[in-house]
């Protein structure tokens, strides 16, 4: 059946727990098998850190994201960068990798929202200390620049990550629209251990299959700066997701064309396309081909399906996933669903 939106809130919460049920169980009577660490979910109580360790952001534009998180019963402490401004940055490189370091070591924080994105991670991942945190294992939640974090932690230490909105998305919910609450919820969702599942509008260029393996990715211009480097991505027998914005069309043709060559796409288990915002081509140099004809060149010789117009990116419709974690994707050519098996 053909879905008219994404699903609410509300219907994502209640199908996650009426189909899957207590997926614990099913991972741990090896009907499931993951390398990955799964961080402790949290409960009502647990506190998450938010802190600024890309680029600047304020506290009165975290107060929704504040309030929210509180509404969902978690406390949420401020990190020192909050408020701080270096040029774009949330703070200097040493006040952004100081404050990142204190959360990630403070036993009393489970769970660590990185306020926004735009530009500043790169500059000091290589800086931070993750023995504590490879011990004690916490949500580290955002998008967009924070792919650095999603790509570095699962590469390296192999524990999973939310990939989701971060303070600077988020909306009082008076003047919400439905598909900005069931994004946010999906947030809390997530955090609480609530298998999840979301829905896309099928796409007539889509390449059907199923298959389950571990999702990873993030933004598709960061993937590429990694590249070659102890964070860079592996896509080996994996679910990629990938989303971009403010790129041309031969940026992005560039791009795939980076994955394609350093061998990224060869051995996917699937791909799934987020929302791409594209430039308008400077006149008289159009590129010639559309997001979905630029895919296809690149996977067409590949068997696994792919999926493109997925909720997730830097759109309203930003669903969270858990990077790393393993999933479910089911292609068909009236029917697209991912699901989390962890």
């Amino acid at each position: 059946m053909h879905r008219k939106k994404f699903i609410s809130a509300f219907s994502m919460a209640l199908t996650s727990w009426s189909v899957f049920g207590d997926t614990t169980k099913l991972i741990n009577s090896g009907t499931i098998n993951s390398s990955t660490k799964i961080p402790p979910y949290l409960k009502k109580g647990s506190c998450i850190g938010i802190t600024s360790a890309a680029g600047f952001i304020n506290e009165v534009d975290c107060k929704d994201a504040v309030e929210m998180m509180q509404s969902w019963g978690f406390r949420v402490k401020m990190g020192n960068t909050i408020g701080k401004k270096y040029f774009t940055f949330g703070g200097t490189d040493v006040e952004r990798l100081a404050d990142l370091q204190s959360m990630l070591n403070d036993d009393s924080i489970d769970a660590i929202m990185i306020a926004r994105g735009g530009y500043g991670l790169i500059r000091i991942v290589d800086q931070i200390n993750f023995s504590k945190f490879k011990q004690h294992p916490k949500w580290i939640i955002g998008f967009s620049d924070v792919t650095v974090l999603h790509s570095h932690i699962q590469r390296q230490l192999g524990i999973a990550t939310i990939h989701a909105k971060m303070c600077n998305s988020f909306v009082n919910p008076s003047i919400a629209e439905p598909v900005q609450l069931a994004t946010l919820q999906s947030i809390e969702q997530c955090l609480k251990g609530n298998a999840m599942q979301y829905e896309a509008i099928p796409q007539s260029q889509n390449k059907t299959g199923i298959v389950t393996a571990a999702l990873v990715g993030g933004n598709l211009k960061t993937i590429e700066t990694l590249a070659g480097s102890v964070s860079d991505i592996n896509t080996a027998n994996k679910i990629l997701v990938v989303e971009d914005t403010g790129e041309y069309l031969y940026s992005i043709d560039r791009m795939f064309y980076n994955l394609k060559r350093s061998g990224k796409l060869r051995q996917l288990a699937g791909l799934i396309i987020g929302g791409f915002k594209i430039k308008k081509d400077d006149e008289g140099e159009d590129f010639g081909k559309t997001i979905e004809e630029i895919v296809l060149e690149k996977v067409n010789e590949y068997n696994y399906p792919v999926c493109f117009n997925f909720p997730v990116g830097h759109q309203k419709n930003n669903y969270a996933l858990k990077l790393g974690a393993l999933h479910e994707l089911n292609v068909s050519s009236n029917f697209v669903q991912l699901k989390s098996l962890q």
